[in-house]
């Protein structure tokens, strides 16, 4: 009975997870770094948190066909703990799918392969609702790779995304040298015809997602303030004024690679919407294009599929998750990195040191001194790193600083240490080498420093 797609979408998609409940403080095991909740969450708080990462888990699965459905009341999970609303285009069946221990993406190393922890969005030239990205009129704002299509002999999903690596070779002035690597962009099997001619697109790598509490506590006259500092100091960082849906007006962006999120609650329900196919309260219709019949007569699970109490659970659970505090602070090489760090004037976009405001959802952030060493402001970082695809006030060459904390943990969490937008970079020496625009005066003094100085300096960046 639950043959064909039904039983593909069952599970099958998504990598093996082990829930486990959060360590005591300083006992985690180092692959759950990431996933410790903020101190001092009372016994309510804590069973939210647990709530929320129940849901991070959860397999979400497609409404199946009519002779199921009388079987099964769709207000409710679904069998075994999932969740009814997948589809009907998707890149993922979970959040933890891509974000495996909460950590960021891995690329696809050997290339040529479909990807899957990264996602390619796409637009077209002109301004969307509010200022966003303009969608390509046919595939939306990103490919989906499947489908919940119980077609016989068709090929699921919108089409697939493969990368092939160009490399080259960097010289520093001492002699030694590196391989970098660049993305070139694929598409296969694309099910509704070519792209817009005028298209844009941008590979983007799943980012790790801890901290992000702390970071939506910083008051915007703070990162205003920053923004003003900064032109004093010869640089242009400059906040992303993006579409709230939440609260339904224009306000400051802080999350996604170009600050193109305002807030923790809507940056999930675009999650969900985009890279699983659900339904939420601000976002109630289907991610389909005119030309997709499939997708728009596909059977829903009613209205909003994100449940608010799901969507409620998660966004604690999100904005509940602990920075990892720095580690190896007094070891020499860390000693001497960070002062390399401030001579290269790095901290002048990775700001290492932020205030949370006074008043803040979860009591336990507010007032508090972080240390994530960014600006949640957008920077011109050069051609080389450009996508050329504007999003509200971010141009084609901007990205958002992101933030450094944590980021020598990441091998140990999912095993990924790659780096930057389209996780080109396979390591921290990479992406400080392909930063330019306004970072290229602190390129330049890195390159110019010794070999064991650069070690120094990376030392001090895998201790945070």
């Amino acid at each position: 009975m639950m043959g064909g797609a039904f039983a593909l979408l069952a599970g099958v998609l998504s990598p093996a997870f082990t829930e486990t409940a959060p360590a005591p403080a300083g006992t985690a095991l180092p692959h759950m770094a990431y996933l410790q909740p903020v101190p001092d969450l009372q016994d309510a708080q804590k069973r939210s948190f647990r709530a929320g990462e129940k849901v991070f888990n959860t397999l979400w699965i497609a409404v199946p066909e009519d002779q199921i459905s009388k079987w099964w009341d769709l207000s409710q999970p679904g069998p075994g703990g999932s969740e009814w609303g997948l589809g009907p285009t998707f890149l993922a069946q979970s959040c933890v799918s891509c974000h495996i221990q909460a950590g960021r993406g891995r690329t696809n190393d050997a290339g040529g392969g479909p990807v899957f922890m990264q996602s390619l969005r796409l637009s077209v030239p002109g301004a969307g609702p509010h200022g966003g990205p303009n969608p390509e009129p046919k595939y939306g704002l990103q490919i989906q790779s499947f489908d919940t299509s119980q077609r016989e002999g068709v090929k699921f999903g919108e089409g697939e995304v493969h990368i092939d690596w160009k490399t080259s070779s960097f010289a520093f002035p001492d002699g030694s040298a590196i391989e970098l690597r660049k993305p070139v962009v694929r598409l296969e099997k694309l099910g509704f015809g070519p792209l817009a001619q005028d298209v844009m697109t941008s590979l983007r790598n799943s980012q790790a997602i801890f901290g992000l509490g702390y970071l939506e506590a910083v008051s915007e006259s703070d990162i205003l303030a920053l923004a003003e500092w900064q032109k004093s100091q010869g640089l242009n960082g400059r906040p992303n004024y993006v579409r709230d849906d939440v609260n339904d007006k224009m306000s400051i962006g802080r999350f996604g690679w170009k600050a193109n999120q305002p807030n923790l609650r809507q940056q999930l329900a675009s999650a969900f919407l985009g890279d699983i196919g659900t339904t939420s309260a601000i976002y109630p219709t289907q991610n389909c294009t005119s030309v997709q019949k499939d997708c728009l007569e596909a059977k829903h699970s009613g209205k909003p599929e994100l449940r608010e109490e799901l969507w409620d659970s998660l966004t604690f659970w999100v904005s509940a998750l602990d920075a990892p505090a720095p580690r190896d602070r007094d070891q020499p090489a860390v000693i001497r990195g960070e002062k390399l760090f401030a001579a290269a004037k790095c901290a002048q976009c990775h700001v290492a040191e932020l205030k949370t405001g006074k008043s803040t959802p979860i009591p336990q952030l507010a007032g508090k001194t972080i240390r994530p060493y960014t600006d949640l402001l957008l920077h011109d970082m050069g051609p080389e790193l450009a996508d050329g695809r504007p999003d509200f006030k971010a141009g084609g060459r901007d990205w958002r600083t992101p933030p450094l904390w944590g980021i020598g943990l990441s091998k140990q969490v999912n095993g990924s240490t790659n780096l930057l937008h389209d996780g080109r970079a396979r390591n921290l020496l990479e992406a400080i080498v392909w930063h330019g625009g306004e970072a290229e005066p602190s390129r330049k003094l890195f390159v110019k420093l010794s070999k064991e100085e650069r070690g120094d300096l990376i030392a001090f960046l895998n201790s945070l």
